[in-house]
């Protein structure tokens, strides 16, 4: 049997791509050679190359994504997207992919471009009566009336980029002099953001992935951080524990796992994805999904696969067959 093509890109052109080269790496050494040649490519600002393990490069053809091996030019038949943050997460390439006929393990460019921007992406799930917390919304350029954002989410609250990942940008905010210098650096990041009222209660996680042609709700992550959120510190820099299955009651895993596999389904995703909650009185209150989360060592899908009994091998090649498979 011919063995399949896999790309693995990685980088991107955010904040996040050294992040996402870790989860690059950990797909490329995962993905069984025995089945597939797998290639590494980094998508980046100023290049995209296919990175031999010499460290040796060679162009991307951006009109159909092949590249050379050194030897011969290969054209891919799935690439696998560990791209966090643009232009992987947000819809663009999924949406260039789609135009050349490449078969890829992300969901669609236009799962990709809602999920990625926080607040459209609230508004839709709220409009079918998914909890939320209250939200306050600016664009960069409009005023800033402080006294009517808090009188709306009350304080403490969080100021977020829209479009970002990896907590950057977010602050917590406790005291209104506080909060024209949460929104600049909010701002930094995105020129839309939203400001929400500070939930109070468990925060956790919760993997849903397409395995073996069902969707699948990975095992609950309970998240409790050294700081003062879940944080780029607390989530890359070991400063939080991450206790998985959570210890929350049964009816609580049931109820946050449902929400989970509901917006999944609501939003028509496919691949992985992984959504955070915060269990306020009993119930789960929707805070993002990732549609692109992070595969490194030390995130989070990844000690919820092995929990839930899955191999990253045996992850990442189901996803690369049921990519295949859509084309």
């Amino acid at each position: 049997m011919t063995k399949k093509n896999i790309a693995v890109i990685m980088g991107g052109y955010s904040s996040e791509f050294e992040i996402s080269l870790y989860s690059g790496e950990v797909v490329y050494t995962s993905l069984s050679k025995k089945n597939y040649n797998v290639y590494r490519v980094h998508i980046l600002k100023e290049k995209w190359v296919h990175q031999l393990d010499t460290l040796e490069e060679f162009e991307v053809n951006r009109a159909d994504f092949s590249f050379s091996d050194g030897k011969n030019t290969i054209h891919p038949d799935v690439v696998f997207n560990a791209i966090h943050g643009t232009p992987g997460e947000d819809g663009l390439l999924p949406a260039y992919f789609q135009l050349i006929g490449m078969p890829h393990t992300s969901c669609g460019y236009y799962q990709s471009a809602l999920t990625f921007n926080k607040r459209d992406c609230l508004s839709v799930l709220k409009s079918y009566g998914v909890r939320c917390a209250n939200a306050y919304y600016l664009n960069q350029g409009n005023e800033i009336n402080e006294e009517e954002i808090v009188k709306k989410v009350g304080l403490p609250c969080f100021v977020k980029p829209s479009r970002s990942g990896s907590s950057f940008g977010i602050s917590k905010v406790k005291t209104m002099e506080e909060l024209l210098p949460a929104i600049e650096k909010a701002y930094s990041e995105d020129s839309e953001i939203l400001i929400e009222t500070c939930l109070v209660g468990t925060e956790v996680s919760v993997g849903v992935i397409q395995f073996n042609g069902e969707v699948v709700v990975l095992p609950v992550t309970e998240i409790i951080s050294e700081t003062e959120f879940f944080d780029y510190e607390a989530k890359y820099l070991g400063k939080s524990e991450e206790i998985t299955p959570a210890r929350i009651s049964e009816d609580e895993t049931n109820f946050v796992q449902e929400e989970a596999k509901h917006i999944y389904t609501l939003l028509n995703m496919s691949g992985l994805s992984r959504s955070e909650f915060i269990i306020q009185d009993g119930k789960p209150y929707f805070i993002e999904i990732n549609t692109n989360p992070g595969l490194s060592q030390e995130s989070i899908i990844p000690k919820q696969v092995r929990a839930a009994g899955i191999s990253l091998t045996d992850l990442f090649g189901n996803m690369v067959e049921q990519a295949f498979a859509k084309k």
